[in-house]
């Protein structure tokens, strides 16, 4: 599972930087809503299969509290520790990085959703914390995927 992992990875990293450049070219100052959810969506497939390629036996993605309290972009196992992930991505760093985009409010509600998703659990898990991915798209250094690992607490 390892090396497919790596190859898709690698695959999806290669056509993000295609895309980056052509989008260079292009220079789309203004972007619409439905391209910036786009964006979400191609972030979290990347975060997806770098938490793969990095180990993790990913569980569940976009998971929607029952109650509205939130929503969980991917949630998985690392041994055995429940991780909750948060994906941000940018294609500017205008606004700073995307890391600092997960605000306590987010935060809250992310961990709003986790306790849900705990109490729907039959096996809970020993311990769990929440990570951050961070995908930023640069057009000097092309594609990055950053993995902050307990980002914050519960």
């Amino acid at each position: 599972m390892g090396l497919w992992a790596r190859l898709m990875y690698r695959a999806l990293a290669w056509k993000e930087r295609q895309r980056a450049q052509r989008a260079a070219l292009l220079r789309q100052e203004a972007r619409s809503k439905a391209e910036i959810a786009d964006l979400g969506v191609r972030g979290e497939t990347l975060a997806y299969w770098y938490l793969r390629q990095a180990g993790y036996t990913v569980v569940a993605r976009n998971w929607r509290a029952p109650s509205g309290a939130g929503e969980l972009d991917l949630v998985g196992w690392e041994g055995p520790i429940l991780v909750f992930v948060e994906v941000k991505g940018r294609t500017s760093e205008a606004t700073g990085r995307p890391e600092e985009a997960v605000s306590p409010n987010k935060r809250k509600r992310v961990v709003r959703a986790a306790r849900e998703y705990l109490r729907q659990l039959r096996r809970k898990p020993k311990s769990c914390r929440f990570d951050v991915v961070s995908v930023s798209w640069h057009r000097e250094e092309g594609l990055q995927v950053r993995l902050i690992k307990n980002a914050f607490q519960a």
